[in-house]
């Protein structure tokens, strides 16, 4: 039974209503917490955690394989609104021996930021959704939280010759994508995500909020690609928007093995790198079944910094294999 009146909780926590936490049994090894810091992750609804710890969990999951009865699962469930938020579960979790793992869209491969084989707390981030455009200083504030799709979206509501060089899946989250680095179409022209990051706000394992100059530039260079995860919880980071056309031209080409498919291939593996760097062509290859036909595809997939007409006088000529048509 939860005492009547909690101790007063310091001064680093706002009222703690903006936890969705979901508790299991914490094992006897464990000391037992004093009320003051066991109070940050008390579930809301403690009568209901058998219920809602696989609705929050599968939320989340884009990669099915981890969501499954073997799946090991998080003691607590902690989903922030605040920075100070973070700064006391880091602080809690040190204290007495959680692992944190931190998700943002959930799309990650190996299903780091939603599993353990250690005790563990999964502190998701989706309640940090800002983005904060200043169009004067082309750049943006965006919270780890959001996702590409209304990173994407809040820039072409405030302008349209301006952009940010990210991936194609709208719901991947920004804290995982720029953290891995950030492959995009526009990396060409642009580079990296991460190229493009010009500050940053991270959370490290005593409580610190730090940014660009008080981490130094070794942190700095490490979160921007080797995984923000691995060296604190990163809230959010300050990127430089580029410019684009209010146009571009995108084309999606596909072609079996009878269609030339490997030839095509071999043919891009020496045009792709060395074209204008306004046109990027991606190619993915897999199985194409159609009745009891199998075979293999490749599909071309483009973006063009410019309009059709250059798009196909460049294309034809350095790359006529691929057969562009309007």
């Amino acid at each position: 039974m939860r005492p009547s009146k909690t101790p007063p909780i310091p001064s680093l926590l706002p009222p703690l209503h903006f936890f969705i936490l979901i508790s299991t049994t914490i094992p006897s090894k464990f000391p037992p917490m004093p009320l003051s810091k066991l109070s940050v992750l008390l579930p809301t609804n403690l009568h209901n955690h058998q219920l809602l710890l696989p609705n929050n969990l599968q939320s989340n999951i884009r990669n099915l394989r981890f969501n499954s009865s073997t799946t090991p699962k998080p003691s607590f469930i902690v989903t922030p609104t605040h920075q100070s938020h973070i700064q006391a579960s880091a602080i809690c979790s040190k204290t007495h021996n959680f692992q944190i793992r931190i998700r943002s869209g959930g799309h990650d491969f190996d299903g780091l930021s939603y599993r353990s084989d250690l005790l563990f707390v999964i502190l998701d981030t989706f309640n940090l959704p800002s983005i904060s455009i200043s169009l004067e200083n082309q750049t943006a504030w965006v919270e780890s939280g959001a996702i590409l799709g209304e990173l994407y979206f809040e820039i072409a509501k405030q302008s349209e010759t301006h952009g940010f060089p990210a991936g194609v899946c709208p719901t991947v989250g920004v804290g995982g994508h720029f953290s891995g680095a950030g492959y995009g179409n526009m990396m060409r022209k642009y580079g990296l995500s991460v190229d493009n990051v010009v500050d940053a706000r991270i959370i490290d394992v005593n409580g610190r909020v730090m940014d660009r100059e008080t981490m130094g530039e070794d942190l700095f260079w490490a979160i921007r690609g080797g995984g923000g995860a691995s060296f604190g919880v990163i809230v959010s980071w300050k990127i430089n928007l580029v410019l684009v056309p209010r146009r571009v031209s995108v084309f999606r080409v596909e072609r079996t093995l009878v269609q030339g498919a490997t030839n095509i291939v071999y043919e891009w593996q020496h045009f792709a790198s060395k074209v204008d760097s306004e046109l990027f062509i991606r190619v993915v290859v897999m199985p194409s079944v159609k009745k009891d036909y199998h075979t293999i595809k490749a599909k071309f997939v483009g973006l063009f910094l410019g309009n059709a007409k250059r798009l196909f006088n460049l294309v034809n000529e350095k790359f006529p294999e691929l057969g562009l048509q309007s």
